[in-house]
């Protein structure tokens, strides 16, 4: 069943739901998931109310709901949030509706799973649709919830942050096309949360789900449990050349390393890199997920997944391509042999060589990077003459732009990168955009002359020029320090405009503002800018995707268009800027924090 115009489950009817389920060119795609419809009709499923009252603290940030797994726990915590959440929607679009359910497979997701699946069934909910043992990557979740047409999805994860019962837990909404809930939803949802007085709930024992089928709860209401990863790859082999994929992994002279970290990737990388591409079992690394992540920091950068890097950066013996995903399969690194390639220059390269993936044979849209994001991508957006965007940092920014038709490919240097297909960044994705370039870029190299990763990546230095980018993280600040720090920063800026420090000076100092093209919202205060005269940026920003404290990011990005200066160490050639950066935040000075906890 294709995604622009499918059937809502339980109408009997079809209802066009946003998105486009056509690919560039290419025919509808079936589903991977077969649904039972039924008719749609009030849910009489037994129920029983609970009595609850408010929590206070339950504000989602840019991704959800993110907390320490025991205050997820805790008494009516995650059944306050979801009930607020069906709150916050209409009743008419609930009663009767589907829903989607899934998650990383952290710590609690199985509880989480029977919770939420009995609260859906107290609102009116006719059938709930959860991956296998509880398991969607959110793309794949994302991928689900367009095909099926439902009318959105829970996504239990607390992302790229650790598992276990003493650490992180976390939930979100997204919505009829797959993408994160808005803020008009969201903010509704954390009003909720501060008056809630009755939690819904069906009124039975908790679902199977260790076993694909349909569990019929009575009353018109059941729970399908579905293979978690069928959609998820059924869309993969129709965006991508697997033919030619599957021919530069045969090749005697590639090797490849896929860590998937112990996380949710660990139930779709050996599916479609071994099963269908044909990659041996051990070019997959920590791929079996584990409730707590093997005790690691399912973030896929160079200090936390450190055992790719050194796998990577062996020398001669290092695999030629190398990549990593994070807790719920949404972002990823890309590495070549003995060699890095930022976030930020892997969406640009993506993007600049789109035209060998079957998905964009018609062309692209438009590009979008989150504000903090590398330059790199605006100047492939402006050779292609296509329409760019600069928002700010969270995926459901990008969503608007695509459902409008304006947006195709879009990436944030916090290792997220994406295209239209789904409506969230996507790690394994991004995976195989890399493997379809470098098998387009050596269909007809003999044996021994692969072009790999770096010789891909220089070609489109020399081309569109480099960046010099880092970021500097300062994890599980105290918030009252951080926000000292942006209170200084935002008091002092506007004096800084046309002062010269060191080899720098400033053009142009704001608090970026984004006026959303498509709706007209206006999301204010969303990163503070120093722009130098040469192009040069150092941003700060608080990062919503913590359970605790405060994160700070620093970012530092210098423009190299000069091809000579382009094998300089980033910490050489950004030194100056890091240093002045430091001196206009007085970061060391609010934190307390000589260094930061990870440099990217």
């Amino acid at each position: 069943m294709a995604s622009g115009c499918a059937a809502v489950l339980g109408t009997g009817s079809i209802t066009q739901v946003r998105g486009s389920g056509r690919l560039s060119g290419g025919p509808l795609r079936r589903s991977a998931v077969r649904v039972r419809s039924s008719t749609r009709a009030s849910v009489m499923v037994a129920m029983k109310s609970v009595p609850t009252s408010p929590i206070e603290g339950q504000k989602t940030g840019t991704s959800g709901l993110r907390k320490k797994t025991k205050e997820f726990m805790s008494p009516n915590y995650l059944e306050n949030w979801v009930q607020s959440l069906f709150n916050s929607l209409s009743g008419d679009e609930v009663a009767g509706s589907t829903m989607v359910l899934g998650g990383d497979g952290r710590y609690f997701n199985r509880e989480a799973a029977q919770k939420i699946i009995k609260i859906a069934a107290g609102n009116g909910v006719s059938k709930v649709v959860v991956g296998r043992d509880a398991y969607l990557s959110t793309p794949a979740a994302s991928a689900v919830i367009r095909d099926i047409g439902a009318l959105g999805g829970f996504i239990m994860s607390a992302s790229h942050n650790p598992g276990g019962i003493n650490e992180d837990f976390g939930i979100k909404f997204n919505y009829s096309s797959g993408q994160p809930a808005p803020e008009r939803i969201t903010d509704k949802v954390y009003d909720q949360t501060m008056s809630i007085s009755e939690i819904k709930m069906g009124d039975f024992g908790d679902v199977d789900l260790s076993k694909v089928g349909v569990s019929d709860l009575g009353g018109g209401f059941t729970v399908q449990v579905i293979d978690p990863a069928d959609t998820y790859v059924a869309l993969m082999k129709d965006i991508f050349d697997f033919p030619a994929i599957k021919k530069l992994i045969a090749r005697p002279d590639f090797s490849m390393t896929m860590d998937c970290m112990h996380a949710i990737t660990g139930a779709y990388a050996p599916r479609v890199l071994v099963e269908e591409l044909g990659a041996p079992p051990s070019a997959i690394m920590n791929g079996v997920p584990k409730e707590d992540f093997a005790g690691g920091h399912p973030d896929p950068n160079l200090t936390y997944a450190k055992e790719l890097v050194d796998v990577m950066y062996a020398g001669d013996k290092a695999p030629d391509f190398g990549a990593a995903s994070d807790g719920d399969g949404d972002r990823n690194m890309i590495l070549g042999k003995n060699f890095f390639v930022t976030p930020s220059d892997s969406v640009a390269i993506i993007a600049a060589n789109a035209k060998c993936i079957p998905y964009f044979k018609d062309g692209i849209k438009g590009l979008a990077r989150s504000m903090p994001t590398s330059v790199a991508l605006d100047s492939v957006a402006k050779k292609m003459g296509v329409p760019f965007f600069e928002v700010p940092t969270g995926w459901k920014f990008f969503g608007n732009l695509m459902d409008d038709g304006k947006l195709s490919i879009c990436g944030e240097e916090s290792f997220g990168t994406g295209s239209d297909h789904v409506r969230e960044k996507d790690g394994l994705w991004a995976v195989l955009a890399w493997l379809n370039i470098l098998a387009a870029r050596n269909a007809d190299t003999p044996v021994g002359s692969l072009v790999g990763v770096e010789q891909v990546t220089r070609d489109f230095w020399k081309e569109y020029g480099k960046s010099f980018y880092t970021r500097y993280d300062y994890e599980g600040c105290t918030t009252e320090s951080a926000n000292d720090m942006v209170a200084h920063i935002r008091a002092t800026m506007a004096g800084t405009v046309g002062k010269t420090f060191g080899s720098y000076t400033v053009k142009m100092a704001d608090d970026f503002e984004y006026v959303d093209p498509v709706d007209g919202s206006v999301s204010s205060k969303q990163g503070l800018r120093f722009i130098m005269e040469d192009g040069s940026r150092c941003i700060f920003r608080l990062s919503g995707t913590g359970s605790s404290g405060a994160t700070i990011r620093m970012y530092i990005e210098k423009p190299e268009p000069d091809a000579s200066k382009h094998d300089m160490q980033t910490a050489d050639a950004l030194k100056e800027l890091i240093d002045i950066a430091l001196e206009l935040s007085q970061l060391k000075k609010f934190t307390g924090r000589e260094n930061p906890t990870v440099i990217t």
